[in-house]
């Protein structure tokens, strides 16, 4: 693909792409590249441009793609699950025999193995979403605190128009919305990786599924004595970029245990304590620094709050005056 027809953005340059309007065969080395070895056909002497936004979190890849002209995109197995999401206009899919055609108010789910077949209408939007298997399955393990057996039986299609399916893709819609900051907080690693453990927990959480019944039941507390190694291990290094799903392994119990036991014996979720624990040693950091040698910035960014205004907010909120003020009295 001819490099002026990409513009790379932000700091992930290596995972983002963005290009306004190009012909079929460079569009399928983009797609080839960013999703699954695709073709991408048109009816003979017709004319058609693709337009995409795309970016990879780690095992995500979210873009959204614009097509003007007849394209047809056919893969013969895909090794990932796949999820396409009309914006605008719609999409005749086709998974194993079943034919669906999709809008703004459904979203097509290919799994592991699946033959693919997707025929935008002209002109027509859409945001395809491509989440490694390993990923998905071990986040479903994570989530249930046992292994499960793959693939995920997603359905060939569900309704966004209400319910937790609508919120979630509310929240792939937000990742598509960001991509064209180049500042935005998606670009920084550790908040990418809770976005990302945020879109694969919540497809498996709005998505009829076998594993879902377990899933939405209720789940016994964790005993204090794994709540407390929990507990240890936040106080010990709150520094670190610690997720949930870090925390339930540490607890050696499912991410669901892990939580419950924290309403029950804590009284607030984990990432609650983490933050509280992180404001407090960021508070009693701005109170013996020297204002001279010190920023707020720097001291945010020690204890793991990559934004600066969400911290102010908090910091506020919790000691009743701006990181700033702290910092100064020192003065």
């Amino acid at each position: 693909m001819p490099e002026a027809a990409i513009v790379t953005t932000g700091p992930a340059s290596p995972g983002a792409v963005h290009f306004d309007s190009i012909r079929v065969r460079e569009a399928r080395d983009v797609l080839n590249r960013f999703y699954h070895p695709v073709s991408l056909g048109t009816p003979e002497c017709a004319e058609a441009m693709v337009g995409a936004e795309v970016i990879q979190l780690g095992p995500l890849t979210v873009g959204h793609l614009t097509f003007a002209g007849r394209v047809t995109l056919v893969a013969p197995a895909v090794d990932a699950y796949h999820l396409t999401l009309p914006t605008a206009g719609r999409v005749l899919a086709r998974r194993n025999g079943r034919e669906v055609t999709a809008g703004p108010a459904t979203a097509v789910a290919f799994r592991p193995g699946d033959p693919v077949y997707l025929r935008p209408q002209t002109p027509s939007a859409e945001i395809d979403v491509r989440i490694e298997r390993w990923a998905l399955e071990s986040e479903l393990a994570a989530l249930l605190g046992h292994p499960v057996e793959g693939p995920i039986d997603l359905p060939v299609a569900f309704d966004l128009t209400g319910g937790p399916a609508h919120s979630w893709s509310r929240l792939i819609r937000l990742l598509h919305d960001e991509l064209e900051h180049e500042t935005s907080l998606i670009y920084q690693p550790q908040i990418a990786e809770h976005l990302c453990s945020s879109v694969l927990s919540g497809l498996l959480l709005s998505v009829p599924h076998r594993y879902h019944d377990e899933l939405v039941t209720p789940a016994a507390a964790g005993p204090p004595r794994a709540i407390r190694r929990v507990l240890d291990t936040i106080n010990a290094e709150p520094d670190r970029p610690f997720t949930v799903a870090d925390l339930a392994r540490e607890a050696r119990m499912s991410v669901r245990s892990l939580q419950e036991g924290f309403r029950r014996h804590v009284g607030c979720t984990p990432m609650a304590y983490l933050q509280e624990v992180r404001l407090t040693r960021a508070h009693e950091t701005l109170r013996h620094a020297d204002p001279a040698t010190v920023t707020v910035a720097a001291v945010a960014h020690r204890w793991g709050f990559a934004h600066l205004g969400r911290f102010a907010s908090a910091y506020r909120a919790r000691f009743g005056a701006s990181p700033s003020e702290t910092l100064r009295r020192r003065a």
